[in-house]
């Protein structure tokens, strides 16, 4: 009996040995978990506090610049990085950021301003984080349409990119993004396609987006966005392209073909052929669009460091863009010269490095001969006038017309018009129309908040326009 019990009392002390290494694995496994789990609960910590941190930078010099615009130094007038401490709710220190402005210039003007904020705690120095962002005035380029006026947008319309009107917009086509108007409510007339003149609310019609209408919202000023045309033509005149009026209003001006090599072909245009149209507001005119003389005047080479363009006349163009270019049409007298986009625009990349800025002190038209199927890219502002096509009869029928880029027009826009005819009742039925069939609208998210320069700003407020995390 006495060895039985020495053998059970063996086998007891064997059980609680492995017990006890099973609990001390367990235990010294929590034990490590918990000291992974506190270091890791630590680093994210020490991370976001270097983020906030950085952030907080992009924040001061945002401030700064408000009150000092301009200013790329930090108020030192030396090079950087800029390092300030960061400080808590009491005044302690809990880190620092340092910052890294640059400025991007066109023709020795400031565009706008990069900064690079990189933020360190001071917990843990070894953990940093940076923020980058662009402070600037939004462009235009954020928009496929401002329009000045009220619009009706048809049911073969299809438009990718914000939309906004500073009157009412009857919205039949298909968009899939906002659509603003600044009114409440308006009158809808047969121009804009109702029976008899109703009260409509802001933005109304059978289009398929309507989750995405907004009425009333604020206007966008077009006084606000005015281009400065003598100062534009001072920097053509010095440093860009500059071409003196030929002196023939709408009958003569300038053809401007653009090549892939940076480069633009121009002719002067003396003698042009017209052809009877229907201009936006319904009133009968010649439309004096056809070249039928032109000089080669030479090949000129864009201007990197200045690439605009100032046309005192108006102007004809067509070709490839293959840098970031700005056109301005413009006559110091009573004439709004006029910019045709007579033919294929593109861009020899997609990446948001190229592309074409057109301003016309008057009207932006898509004009008869035109191909059947075009392809326009560009930012359009006609700063007093519209952009469309007039209409030129019920047999001027055209195909596709795909326009990349945006559309700002002082009155209503069009590239398509029908006619009708009615009887006595009231009753109408379309006769004909005339324009292109289908039209596609996107804006160009490469260069909503990079455009080509002296590009028109949405608002005269500056703010972060982009805004990303360098993960590097």
């Amino acid at each position: 009996m006495h060895g039985r019990r020495t053998q059970r009392s063996g086998i007891t002390v064997i059980l609680v040995l492995v017990f006890m290494g099973i609990f001390m694995l367990l235990l010294s496994g929590i034990a490590g978990y918990v000291f992974v789990e506190s270091k890791v609960t630590r680093a994210t910590y020490v991370r976001e506090e270097a983020f906030q941190i950085a952030e907080s930078g992009l924040e001061y010099y945002r401030w700064f610049l408000a009150h000092d615009p301009g200013d790329l130094t930090d108020g030192t007038g030396g090079a950087g990085p800029y390092v300030h401490d960061a400080k808590d709710a009491d005044g302690g220190t809990i880190g620092n950021y340092a910052l890294t402005i640059s400025g991007n210039l066109s023709c020795g003007v400031l565009q706008s301003v990069d900064i690079v904020s990189k933020g360190t705690s001071a917990d843990d120095p070894t953990f940093t984080r940076t923020v980058e962002a662009r402070y600037a005035k939004p462009s235009v380029a954020e928009y496929a349409y401002i329009i000045n006026d009220s619009v009706w947008a048809g049911d073969d319309r299809r438009i990718t990119g914000p939309y906004h009107a500073n009157g009412g917009i009857r919205m039949d086509g298909t968009n899939n993004s906002t659509v603003e108007s600044s009114v409440a409510s308006w009158t809808c007339t047969s121009a804009f396609g109702c029976d008899s003149s109703t009260e409509e609310p802001g933005v109304f019609g059978t289009g398929s987006g309507s989750k995405y209408w907004q009425y009333p919202v604020p206007q966008i000023d077009f006084t606000g966005i005015a281009t400065d045309f003598p100062t534009l033509k001072s920097l053509a005149q010095a440093q860009g392209l500059y071409f003196p009026s030929v002196g023939g209003g709408d009958q003569e001006g300038y053809h401007l073909v653009f090549n892939s090599d940076n480069t633009v072909d121009v002719y002067k245009v003396t003698r042009t052929a017209y052809i009877s149209a229907t201009d936006i507001t319904g009133n009968s005119k010649r439309d004096y669009d056809t070249i039928r003389n032109q000089t080669w005047l030479g090949t000129y080479s864009i201007p990197a460091g200045c690439p605009v363009i100032f046309v005192e006349d108006k102007a004809w163009i067509e070709g490839t863009i293959a840098s970031k270019v700005t056109l301005i049409a413009d006559d110091p007298g009573s004439y709004a010269p006029e910019i045709l986009l007579s033919d294929d625009i593109d861009y020899t990349k997609d990446d948001g490095t190229v592309g074409l800025t057109a301003i016309a002190e008057g009207d932006i038209r898509v004009p008869y001969g035109s191909p059947y199927d075009m392809t326009v890219r560009g930012i359009f502002v006609a700063q007093t006038g519209y952009f469309g096509r007039d209409s030129y009869g019920t047999g001027d029928h055209q195909g596709t017309l795909t326009m990349t880029g945006s559309i700002v027009s002082n009155q209503r826009v069009g590239t398509k018009w029908s006619y009708e005819s009615c009887n006595w009742w009231g009753q109408c039925t379309e006769t004909g129309w005339s324009g292109y069939d289908t039209r596609v609208n996107a804006y160009d998210r490469a260069l909503a908040n990079d455009p080509p320069p002296f590009t028109p700003a949405a608002s005269q407020d500056s703010a972060f326009v982009v805004w990303k995390e360098d993960v590097r």
